[in-house]
């Protein structure tokens, strides 16, 4: 179970000025290393990037050869303050995050150890602005779109989980989490049967799977639609990544507080934990490189989809 490291970040990030150093304090405590702290501060409010490393007992940061997989918590903001008081739905990819962080730091220490290195990334801001957005209004982000994917993702990671919090819609209508399909190189790839399976046997119900479209894998600065940024770090690397989206049964905007469910985010914690393990441990694929090869030759690349294009 993963509550009792999900109410310990619930309980830093709910507070009007986040501070990045306790938060790298509360990771210390339980045995981590070191996690990089980086404050950023722009004309539309302030952030922190907060990464760190898990290393695995066969993991390339040791010299070994198994995969390394990247869990990014991806969002504008866990607070709209002055606006709004408190924690903001949209913080809950952050929180999914940090929590399945602490999580692995704590089965580490107690020697639980997963095969291959394991790279938390996500960002922190209690003043993110608020931008409109149908059919709710959204949370805007202190940093710019492409600037949060490069300092994200990771080029040492292999397949890269990205958390977001996907509520703002009224195209999934189940609360709990949900799946993409695998995204890469401006391909939309079948689900993964074996999250599909991990995802089963961790709620034990049916797994549900997250609609996505063209225009969600393409960048944000193409002034498209898009269901929300869960799929923006796909624009920027050549690995496969799966969205796992934080949803619920009615349209709930991001920039709400009062609508975080922690038991919610506590199975999407063990999901994000559950396929780590078995990714990292050669026994989850997230597709088939054979199949993806065999896309391309038939049809071509798609990666200019990854790159931004104005029609004049």
């Amino acid at each position: 179970m993963a509550l009792k490291q999900v109410l310990d970040i619930l309980e830093l990030l709910d507070r009007p000025e986040v501070d990045g150093a306790e938060i790298a304090e509360l990771f210390a405590s339980r045995g981590l290393g070191g996690m990089d702290v980086e404050p950023v501060k722009t004309d539309l409010g302030s952030t922190t990037f907060l990464r760190l490393l898990i290393p695995g007992t066969d993991g390339r940061s040791g010299g070994g050869k198994a995969p390394t997989m990247g869990i990014l918590g991806f969002l504008g903001g866990v607070g709209a303050r002055p606006d709004v008081v408190g924690l903001v739905s949209d913080g809950d990819g952050a929180v999914t995050a940090l929590s399945a962080g602490l999580k692995l730091v704590d089965m580490f220490n107690l020697g639980d150890r997963l095969c291959g290195d394991i790279l938390v990334a996500t960002h922190v801001s209690p003043d993110a602005p608020v931008k409109p957005h149908e059919p709710v209004p959204f949370m805007g982000s202190p940093v710019g779109m492409e600037e949060m994917c490069e300092r994200l993702v990771d080029p040492d990671m292999d397949a890269i989980l990205s958390i977001d919090t996907t509520k703002g819609n009224r195209i999934i209508n189940n609360r709990g989490f949900a799946i993409s399909p695998v995204v890469k190189e401006g391909y939309i790839l079948r689900v993964s049967e074996d999250l599909l399976s991990i995802q089963e046997w961790v709620t034990g119900r049916r797994p549900v799977v997250l609609p996505i479209t063209t225009q969600d894998i393409t960048p944000y600065a193409n002034e498209l639609y898009h269901l929300n940024s869960i799929l923006q770090p796909a624009t920027v690397t050549d690995v496969p990544v799966v969205g796992v989206a934080i949803t619920a049964e009615a349209a709930v905007p991001g920039c709400a507080t009062g609508a975080s469910h922690e038991v919610d985010i506590e199975l999407t914690t063990r999901f994000v934990v559950e396929a780590a393990k078995a990714y990292t441990a050669g026994k989850a694929k997230l597709f088939d490189q054979e199949e993806f090869d065999r896309l391309v030759r038939l049809y071509g690349t798609m990666s200019y989809l990854q790159a931004p294009r104005r029609v004049k």
